[in-house]
């Protein structure tokens, strides 16, 4: 395992907050069960509390852990087809495990497996999930290359992991909590049907 990749497991361990690489934009994370951490995190990012934060899962399992049993054409249709990527799905989620402010005070997260080794390993090294908003204060401009993050940011946060986004695209957001689904927002995934 790279040294960067041990430092930035250590940090989010520790409680620490990260901005790091995904496939479709820099993000800035901490471990979902850290309530310290993520209302550390909402302050430096200045986003509103009733504001859910997207949560990256290295897996379909650790995904299961923190979301209500997740519907099977949900399953068939959008994780095994679009996983590790850039869509985002909404799901109710265990709210005994979810801490609050990352559901935004409701009853569901957006979720997905990031499709980039470098942020894969941390979570996986982490252990749990992390939060992964963009890296950039609420507002701003979402920073695709390491040269976009704003240096303001940068000096708030424990550590800094250097990389690339293949994407460079914001990821496709679902709802998948309501019936019909309903695409939230348009982005690096083009689903094949509008549902």
């Amino acid at each position: 395992m790279k040294a960067y990749i041990k430092d930035a497991i250590k940090v989010l361990r520790d409680g620490g907050i990260v901005i790091f690489p995904t496939d479709t934009a820099f993000g800035i994370g901490c471990r979902i069960d850290d309530e310290k951490a993520i209302e550390k995190l909402f302050r430096i990012r200045q986003r509103p509390k009733d504001q859910a934060t997207p949560v990256l899962v290295d897996s379909l399992e650790m995904a299961k852990d923190y979301l209500s049993p997740i519907p099977k054409d949900v399953i068939d249709e959008l994780i095994k087809p679009y996983w590790p990527g850039g869509l985002t799905i909404v799901l109710p989620c265990r709210i005994d495990k979810v801490p609050k402010l990352v559901r935004g005070g409701g009853k569901t997260i957006g979720v997905r497996i990031p499709d980039n080794p470098v942020i894969l390993e941390i979570i996986k090294g982490v252990g749990v999930p992390i939060l992964g908003p963009s890296a950039n204060f609420h507002g701003e401009k979402t920073p695709y290359r390491f040269e976009d993050l704003d240096k303001d940011i940068v000096k708030l946060v424990d550590y800094v992991v250097f990389g690339e986004c293949s994407v460079k695209q914001a990821s496709t957001v679902i709802d998948c909590s309501i019936n019909p689904w309903k695409v939230i927002r348009k982005g690096a995934v083009e689903l094949i049907s509008n549902f």
